[in-house]
């Protein structure tokens, strides 16, 4: 959760870090102290964000774009080289494309937090990305939206071809004994669980959204035997797991779906594998410890762009490179599921700011 102090209030920390940020003044540690010149100007020259839309990559980042007219550019240092402005609108809804992976995730969303240059306390943010889905929970081209953010790349690996007989992987937790025992969280970016009524009114607004399809992606869906996988794309909530090594297979998705029900109690559903989305909150996490915004605005969707294993007759390696059709479905689909939350967040502004509405 998000730390509020008594005394200094999100907006105020927020004017505290654009001041070390752009000169080495102090923060004032009592509200009721005079502001300077200085302060107010400090203050004025940050941009207020409703939402930003947290891109990894260019082809995520540009479906957004045009529709929703970011045409302002904002330049941060120690933004990806590839992507070194935060794109606004007169909205203010702004999108950032971090880079992909966890160092490019981490290091970006960082860079922009502590900046100076945004007024992040009352922002939504909302993580946009595409993903690998298990055809045994969804298909190409769904979008869903998380609850849990596991890390599945913090682990022991033992080579399958040196792991002791009985076990089912070489996968485990660090500190665990064996792959069903569940580890201390001791680097504490393991499990990360977002804000259950966000996550609920993210889902009703995008419901009834009018998902994108394709007869290359309803041709390739056709192959597999799972009736999830065969059905069109469609909204839901599962659980998404991160992890820099871009894996892929039976036997590595059987891993991940027992890996994020283990650690998460039973309470998780694995359905989608990405790279980035832990590293991403973190760095959000320790710009809410430093009182710059609020956890409980945070929702991740992801769309699916592939399956995370084969169908039958086909190699884990022949999934990996298959021309599915997910692609274009799935990139088009993040602005298609994810813009009625920016919508109604922007359209009623008075209601969104002071938190997530009741109804």
């Amino acid at each position: 959760m998000a730390v509020f102090s008594p005394v200094i209030s999100l907006s105020s920390r927020a004017a505290c870090v654009a001041l070390a940020a752009s000169a080495l003044f102090g923060c004032a540690s009592d509200a009721s102290r005079s502001t300077s010149p200085s302060a107010t100007q400090g203050a004025q020259q940050q941009v207020a964000v409703k939402v930003l839309i947290i891109s990894m990559f260019k082809p995520e980042a540009n479906v957004w774009l045009e529709p929703l007219k970011l045409n302002r550019e904002i330049k941060v240092p120690g933004l990806s080289a590839d992507d070194p402005a935060v794109r606004c609108n007169a909205d203010s809804v702004c999108q950032v494309t971090t880079g992909m992976g966890h160092t490019n995730a981490a290091a970006s969303v960082t860079a922009l937090v502590f900046s100076g240059k945004f007024d992040l306390s009352k922002t939504y943010f909302l993580v946009a990305g595409i993903s690998g889905v298990d055809p045994n929970v969804s298909t190409i081209g769904s979008a869903t939206w998380a609850r849990y953010l596991v890390d599945f790349g913090i682990a022991h690996e033992i080579d399958a071809r040196e792991m002791p007989p009985s076990w089912r992987t070489g996968y485990f937790g660090i500190g665990a004994k064996d792959p069903d025992s569940k580890p201390k969280f001791e680097y504490r970016t393991e499990v990360f669980r977002l804000d259950e009524k966000l996550l609920q009114k993210a889902l009703k607004l995008s419901a009834n959204a009018p998902l994108a399809d394709s007869d290359k992606a309803r041709a390739y869906r056709a192959r597999y035997p799972q009736p999830a996988a065969r059905a069109r794309p469609s909204v839901l909530q599962c659980d998404t797991a991160a992890g820099d090594t871009y894996w892929h297979g039976k036997y590595l998705g059987e891993t991940a779906t027992r890996w994020v029900s283990l650690v998460t109690d039973g309470q998780g559903k694995y359905c989608t594998t990405q790279q980035e989305d832990n590293a991403t909150y973190e760095a959000l996490k320790r710009g809410a410890s430093a009182g710059l915004l609020d956890l409980k605005r945070v929702a991740v969707l992801r769309t699916a762009s592939n399956f995370d294993r084969p169908h039958p007759g086909q190699t884990a390696y022949a999934s990996l490179s298959a021309e599915s059709g997910g692609f274009p479905i799935s990139t088009a689909n993040l602005l298609i599921a994810g813009r009625p939350l920016v919508d109604a967040i922007v359209g009623n502004w008075a209601a969104w700011s002071a938190g997530v509405p009741a109804d």
